[in-house]
């Protein structure tokens, strides 16, 4: 069962990843195990701050949801290492009607591949040929059910030889006095005798009487076989390793980490049938054919705290999104299939979760209760933004009941920040977004705390960052907002029209910069007055 993601934003903020664990964790405790949380940006310092408070890991980093090699439904055919015999190898491939098998060394990595063609080349060769080199010995006891009769002879592991198969008649052959000789012969005891005397290299017994004398043979290898030498003749040269003949040159292979796109254009410039598929350590786990990419299995997903592509999962074409949990604006995101929405207008997406808990009859643990207190307090900041509706305040009530946490003391440590150590790039990055409005491309960051002064000192590193952005993204407008929960109110430094800024917040602004009063939500007072204005 395939793993169903649950994500929020880029460049996400406390409730956002709080959101995606939150959902997580209820759809686990309903028996739902394959939802895991994800998440598609850094974890800032207020998110973290919570998080180490309650013991709770940040959920995984994904890059992006472009569809992968391990998200096809690959074959998985027996690998087979390199000394095994073309016959068992043949016998796997006809067994499973495969075209082709990979062939791999001793720690799992790919040898080569070994495909019909090439054992089929190498039956028609072995007409032409009367010769065998470096014949494993093991190989052949097990192609032709032999067994050794002069076990003694240790020093013995390949044999060569010219290939020979006697008749009644060939008690003269010079063969039988060639010590470069393979003989298979029936049983014909006076001939065996001349040439174990004669030294030939190996002598294979079919279906013959043996004699007690022969054990003691010091030069040739003496075998006996239930087989006819008809059937010998024919099975030893499929006693040579696959190694000897499998195809080790110019392999196009794929990790499981390989992008779909990127897999289709390497397999239109190559002509094989089959391709095979190694992991993180370069160890086989299958092979790919282009049917494969006909119907190719997408990854899953459920999208929470947004609702619009320019803010979710790079490749996001290429997912299926199974539900939407979200408290903003509906955007543009378009579904192959009818899902699932939540959207409620309420001042954090917690805030939703908490009700899908409470519908569900499932009580949080006092852990997943203070992380979501403690989202539902970012996203409203304080209760202070005019996002924040009663139904936030009473289920982060409830909450921190269930965590026995104080919302006071759990809100002053959410927002203790005065930027420390990071540069203007890193903050201005903490909670990012970007919007698409009546045509004209904007991004808005924000920044809560609790006193701006010390952060306001920096005003003029950001406004350089913003500068960049503007010009390197092509943006109309960025804007960063620094929201001080205490004097509830935003600054708000912009990169882009005066006549814009002044229009749309009826305030005239001084060298990028103005302050709002009461502003203290993106989502409600910032957007808004934008698309009204652009609208």
């Amino acid at each position: 069962m395939s793993d169903i993601y649950v994500t929020g934003h880029r460049n996400p903020d406390t409730d956002a990843i709080v959101a995606a664990i939150a959902y997580a964790n209820l759809r686990q405790a309903l028996g739902d195990r394959e939802y895991k949380a994800a998440r598609i940006g850094a974890v800032n310092d207020e998110t973290k701050r919570l998080l180490d408070r309650f013991g709770v890991d940040a959920p995984p980093l994904i890059q992006n949801m472009r569809t992968q090699v391990r998200d096809l439904d690959f074959d998985r055919p027996p690998a087979l290492t390199a000394s095994v015999t073309i016959d068992l190898a043949w016998q796997t491939m006809r067994d499973g009607e495969l075209n082709s098998v990979p062939i791999v060394n001793d720690d799992g990595s790919l040898h080569g591949m070994l495909s019909v063609g090439d054992i089929a080349d190498y039956n028609l060769d072995t007409m032409y040929k009367n010769r065998i080199d470096d014949l494993p010995l093991f190989n052949l006891l097990s192609v032709i059910e032999g067994t050794l009769v002069n076990e003694y002879i240790s020093e013995i592991s390949t044999i060569s030889g010219e290939l020979f198969i006697t008749m009644p008649q060939s008690y003269e052959d010079p063969a039988l006095t060639n010590p470069d000789s393979i003989l298979i012969c029936g049983n014909q005891p006076e001939i065996v005798d001349r040439a174990i005397e004669a030294g030939v290299n190996c002598l294979i017994l079919c279906r013959a009487d043996l004699k007690p004398e022969w054990a003691q043979a010091k030069k040739t290898c003496v075998i006996s076989t239930p087989l006819s030498t008809r059937r010998v003749a024919r099975f030893i040269c499929q006693a040579m390793p696959v190694e000897r003949i499998c195809n080790t040159e110019d392999i196009v292979s794929f990790h499981l980490t390989d992008y779909l796109d990127d897999v289709r254009e390497v397999m239109l410039k190559s002509r094989f049938r089959s391709y095979p598929i190694v992991d993180e350590n370069d160890a086989v786990v299958g092979t790919l054919s282009r049917f494969h990419l006909l119907r190719p299995r997408r990854k899953q997903v459920v999208l929470v705290d947004h609702n619009e592509a320019a803010q979710s999962v790079p490749g996001l074409e290429q997912v299926d999104i199974l539900e939407i949990i979200d408290h903003h604006r509906l955007g543009d995101i378009q579904t192959n299939q009818p899902i699932r929405v939540r959207n409620e207008p309420v001042g954090s997406t917690n805030t939703i979760l908490a009700s899908m808990y409470q519908e569900r009859g499932v009580v949080p643990s006092a852990k997943i209760a203070g992380l979501m207190a403690g989202a539902i307090l970012s996203d409203t900041v304080l209760f202070k933004s005019p996002t924040c509706t009663k139904r936030d305040i009473a289920m982060a009530e409830r909450l921190a009941h269930i965590a026995h946490i104080s919302l006071d003391e759990l809100g002053a440590s959410l927002f203790a920040f005065d930027g420390g150590e990071k540069s203007a790039e890193q903050m201005f990055r903490t909670d990012y977004k970007q919007f698409h409005i009546s045509g004209q491309n904007l991004s808005v960051s924000q920044i809560t705390c609790a006193g701006a002064d010390t952060i306001m000192l920096r005003k003029e590193e950001f406004l350089e960052v913003m500068r960049r952005e503007k010009e390197d993204k092509g943006f109309d407008m960025v804007l960063l907002m620094i929201t001080d929960v205490l004097s509830e109110g935003s600054h708000l430094l912009y990169v882009g029209s005066d006549e814009i800024i002044q229009q749309a917040f009826s305030v005239t602004p001084s060298e990028n910069h103005l302050f709002l009063p009461g502003v203290m939500s993106r989502k409600k007072q910032i957007i808004p007055m934008l698309t009204a204005l652009w609208g």
